[in-house]
C-alpha cells in the first residue's frame, strides 16, 4: 500500500492570543510541525500542543523560524549561515526538551515562513539547516519543500546521515518554477476545500501539481502540508484525507516509511 503523511504548522497562539485550530486540526493529520518561540509559540504552548499531538498519535515535529515575532517570521531578516544554524539547533533542542517531558521521539524538522523560502535551492542555507539537526539528534528527518531543489537537499542530507522528506501543499499556488507564490498574489491561498482535495489527491497519487500557468510540475512528495489558520482548515484537512483514504492510500506519520 502507497503511504503519504499529513501536515500542519501548529503550537502558534502565544500568551493570551490563540491562532489556528489545533484541536480540530490534529484529530485529521499525522505529523505536527510545532513552533518552537522564535516565529510564535512559547513554553506553555509547546509544552500544550506537544501532549496534544501525542494523544492522538501524530508525528511531532519542530517548526524553527526566524526570531521575528512581530512578523510572524514571514520577513527576511538576512541571517547568515551561522545564525540560520544556531538558532535553528537552539530551537531543536527546545523542542526536544518537550519532547522528553513528554516521552514521545521528534520525528522531524521543518523551517518556517521566510527561514523555509529562503532555504530553498539555497546550498549554504541548507547545509546550515542540515548541520544543525545532525549537530542535534541524526535520528530526526529534515522536512523540506519538493521541487527542483530535491537532488541538491536529498545529497547534502546523504552527506550528514540524515533523512530527508519532501512536501507539497495542496492549499498553496505553485509558480512554472516550483516555488510556492507569494501570499501577496491573488489566489496564492487557496480556500476551496474541494479545489484543494483535488490537488492533494493528485499530489499522492501522481506526485504531479498544477502551476499558476497550467504548466504540470513532476515531484516525490512524501507528505502534504495543509495550513491549521486558514479559515477553511478543519474542512479543508477532512476532505484532503477521506479523498486520499477513498483511493486507498494509507495517510500515516512520515518517521514510519521514510
Amino acid at each position: 500500500m502507497k503511504n503519504i503523511d499529513l501536515n500542519c504548522d501548529m503550537g502558534e497562539s502565544f500568551g493570551a492570543w490563540a491562532m489556528g485550530m489545533d484541536g480540530e486540526v490534529i484529530r485529521h493529520v499525522t505529523s505536527a510541525n510545532i513552533a518552537c518561540g522564535f516565529h510564535a509559540g512559547d513554553p506553555r504552548v509547546m509544552y500544550k500542543t506537544v501532549k496534544l499531538a501525542k494523544d492522538h498519535g501524530v508525528g511531532v515535529g519542530a517548526h524553527p523560524g526566524y526570531p521575528d515575532l512581530v512578523g510572524f517570521g514571514r520577513r527576511n531578516l538576512g541571517c547568515t549561515p551561522d545564525e540560520v544554524r544556531d538558532d535553528v539547533a537552539y530551537q531543536i533542542g527546545a523542542m526536544k526538551a518537550f519532547c522528553s517531558i513528554h516521552r514521545v521521539p521528534l520525528q522531524h524538522v521543518k523551517p518556517h515562513g521566510s527561514l523555509y523560502n529562503m532555504s530553498v535551492g539555497n546550498e549554504p542555507m541548507i547545509r546550515a539547516i542540515v548541520e544543525a539537526i545532525a549537530g542535534v539528534d541524526r535520528s530526526v528527518i529534515y522536512l523540506a519543500l519538493g521541487g527542483d531543489q530535491q537532488p541538491l537537499v536529498a545529497r547534502i542530507a546523504k552527506e550528514a546521515g540524515i533523512r530527508v522528506a519532501f512536501e507539497a501543499f495542496p492549499d498553496r499556488a505553485y509558480t512554472p518554477e516550483g516555488k510556492l507564490a507569494p501570499r501577496s498574489l491573488p489566489g496564492a491561498v487557496i480556500k476551496d476545500p474541494k479545489t484543494a482535495a483535488e490537488r492533494a489527491l493528485r499530489m499522492a497519487n501522481e506526485g504531479k501539481i498544477v502551476a499558476t500557468d497550467g504548466s504540470v510540475l513532476e515531484m516525490r512528495i512524501d507528505t502534504i502540508c495543509v495550513h491549521g489558520d486558514n479559515p477553511s482548515a478543519v474542512e479543508l484537512v477532512r476532505n484532503i484525507r477521506s479523498a486520499i483514504e477513498a483511493e486507498g492510500i494509507s495517510v500515516v506519520p512520515m518517521g514510519s516509511f521514510i
